[in-house]
């Protein structure tokens, strides 16, 4: 069995909450990663800030990512996985939420990363080329209402 902590690339560090999205942004560039997940002041996931919220959530709404923070940009029910979770988990969680990132914990603590790169690299393309097609088909959908 392919477990969540297999696949994930290891190393991912939080943003805690009360940091400004200016420093956000130059963690993402030390780290070389596009997105970061957010934690509280008990290092429990609140939520995940990817370099597209910096730009489209602060910049292009003339906000000052210098006075933002990141726990401000962390909105809804952050997602997650179990890093003794199965792989077909992973998929399911990823492709039900139509999120393309996902971190991993253990013992409550974060412990890596699962993008789209982890699982292109670790998955046969009979597993991952149906479930990229579902998860593009879904956010490509026209929206109603």
């Amino acid at each position: 069995m392919t477990t969540a902590g297999d696949i994930m690339h290891r190393g991912a560090q939080w943003i805690p909450g009360y940091e400004t999205l200016d420093r956000a942004a130059q963690l993402m560039r030390e780290l070389g990663v596009g997105a970061l997940p957010i934690s509280d002041q008990n290092e429990r996931l609140c939520g995940i800030l990817t370099d597209r919220d910096i730009v489209i959530g602060c910049v292009a709404m003339g906000h000052d990512p210098s006075k933002v923070t990141a726990g401000e940009m962390a909105q809804g029910t952050p997602r997650w996985i179990d890093a003794s979770a199965d792989i077909s988990d992973v998929l399911r969680e990823m492709k039900d939420h139509q999120i393309r990132r996902l971190p991993v914990i253990e013992n409550k603590r974060l412990v890596g990363m699962i993008s789209e790169a982890d699982l292109a690299r670790s998955l046969p393309e009979d597993e991952i080329g149906p479930w990229a097609e579902s998860v593009y088909a879904m956010s490509a959908a026209p929206r109603t209402g």
